[in-house]
């Protein structure tokens, strides 16, 4: 991993977002989760890495049989472990309103992904073996559920769209107990000095906010100052 990709590990996801809404504000509308889920192994996060899309389906079996479907697991498994490292699985769940039907996340798979050097997944799929996960992988996924069902692989590769977010394969994805984000490349040397501005002037208004000489003036000066409001910027563009 690269020093300013790991950089990014020390940055919370809606600081990211802040960023890049600030410096491409054409992104504030997208290109994060906007639907809950629900963070495993939340210890190992934040997390950051190279996106391997994966589409999934659990509620009937899938077209492939017999040599194929096993094929269809050997070029997977190739996928995970010649793309660029560190990698983040995003899975989207195709089975609609009964996404989770069947889990795909659990103990051996995320096992087997960590071997490969996934770092982690975010999925709006379930998850069971919840607390037998592979050490250190954080799973984002939107449920729990006792059976893998039918569960089974329809692509890898292709863009898919998670909790709201649209990601291609090989985007940089960002994610933490809040959600996930992609990065755009040019901006990740820049983040990292950004948050801690950030952080600096969010520990002013904290610092006032439970000072014992608080007046409203002061704070409307030190919000002023440090270009903190309690609307989003622009927020009537």
């Amino acid at each position: 991993m690269s020093a300013p990709i790991e950089a990014l590990r020390a940055v919370d996801t809606p600081t990211v977002c802040d960023i890049v809404e600030e410096l491409m504000p054409a992104r504030r509308g997208m290109g994060y989760t906007t639907r809950p889920l629900v963070p495993f192994n939340p210890s190992a996060l934040p997390m950051i890495g190279y996106a391997r899309t994966l589409r999934i389906c659990g509620k009937a079996p899938g077209r492939w049989r017999g040599d194929a479907y096993l094929e269809i697991g050997d070029r997977y498994v190739d996928y995970l472990a010649e793309g660029p490292m560190p990698g983040i699985v995003v899975a989207q769940d195709m089975d609609g309103t009964d996404a989770g039907h069947g889990a795909f996340w659990g103990s051996v798979q995320t096992a087997i992904h960590r071997a490969l050097g996934i770092a982690g997944a975010v999925t709006d799929g379930s998850l069971r073996d919840h607390e037998e996960l592979a050490e250190g992988f954080p799973v984002l996924a939107s449920s729990v559920g006792p059976s893998h069902a039918f569960v089974h692989i329809e692509a890898f590769g292709t863009e898919v769209a998670v909790a709201g977010m649209a990601v291609r394969s090989g985007d940089l994805v960002h994610a933490d107990r809040h959600g996930a984000v992609v990065v755009p490349p040019e901006l990740v040397e820049a983040i990292p000095p950004r948050a801690a501005a950030i952080k600096a002037r969010e520990a002013e208004i904290l610092d006032l906010c439970a000072a014992p000489n608080f007046t409203v003036e002061t704070l409307k000066a030190a919000m002023r100052a440090s270009g903190e409001t309690v609307q989003s910027p622009e927020s009537a563009d």
